[in-house]
């Protein structure tokens, strides 16, 4: 690799090794529809790097997940892996895809996402960002409040998912 390639690497390394999502995050929507994303995770890209993009993906639950450049890379490389032929595997790439939404961050750290993303998360103003280490969610406020009172307050119960993940 000649020295513009190990240039590339290393900022693609200093990128994706920088950045964790941890914490707890309250936000509003502005009147054009873009969202503040927390200083400590916008990627730090050198002046004349490309813009790096994220992808916010539909959960199960009615939130939003947003998958960082080295996540989505993991992602296509899991998707590519689904066989033509398993249509189920196919079908639920297809939904699931079709309301994604790539985005990059702008100068002052916002966002804007796609009305199918709003609408399945039931975001309207407030936003509520929580940091997963290496992927965060977007809930509205309402759909926070849900996610909150259906987790169990059972320590053992949390002990044991924790245990499960070496810590």
């Amino acid at each position: 690799m000649g020295i513009n390639g190990e240039y590339w690497d290393l900022i693609s390394m200093e990128i994706s090794e920088s950045t964790y999502f941890v914490g707890e995050f309250h936000r509003n929507i502005d009147e054009k529809g873009r969202l503040a994303i927390p200083p400590g995770w916008r990627p730090n890209v050198p002046e004349g790097a490309k813009e790096l993009s994220f992808l916010a993906l539909p959960t199960p639950d009615g939130n939003i997940s947003v998958y960082p450049p080295k996540m989505v890379e993991q992602l296509e490389s899991r998707i590519s892996q689904i066989s033509i032929g398993d249509l189920a595997g196919q079908n639920a790439i297809t939904e699931l895809m079709s309301m994604a939404h790539s985005f990059t961050c702008d100068k002052q750290g916002r966002i804007n996402l796609n009305d199918r993303l709003l609408k399945h998360s039931n975001i309207q103003k407030g936003v509520v960002l929580i940091g997963k280490l290496s992927t965060f969610s977007l809930f509205s406020n309402e759909g926070y409040d849900k996610f909150q009172s259906s987790y169990s307050g059972d320590s053992n119960a949390k002990a044991e998912v924790f245990q499960r993940f070496g810590l």
